[in-house]
């Protein structure tokens, strides 16, 4: 649009780059040896789909293992050792 003063109001006019002449906007075709369209996905986006695709939690089992750990009979010795090497495993 093109406004020119108070009363002067013209209609829409197209969009050009400065100093371009009509040769310069004739539409380019990418020929077939320049390749397609590319994606990459991030590390974030990666970690986002693996959390959506983790299973729903199961409260049944929580409900249990709640239970377990109130009446003392979830922490045993050989628990402990397998947690303990998990960690050192995961930090190794």
């Amino acid at each position: 649009m093109q406004i020119d003063g108070i009363s002067q109001v013209h209609g829409s006019q197209p969009i050009r780059q400065p100093h371009m002449s009509p040769a310069d906007m004739a539409p380019r075709v990418a020929s077939p040896a320049a390749g397609g369209d590319q994606l990459e996905i991030s590390e974030v986006a990666n970690r986002l789909q693996q959390v959506h695709d983790l299973p729903d939690v199961r409260a049944d089992r929580v409900a249990e293992l709640r239970a377990a750990i109130a009446n003392g009979t979830y922490e045993t010795s050989q628990r402990l050792d397998q947690a303990v090497e998990r960690l050192l495993d995961e930090l190794a």
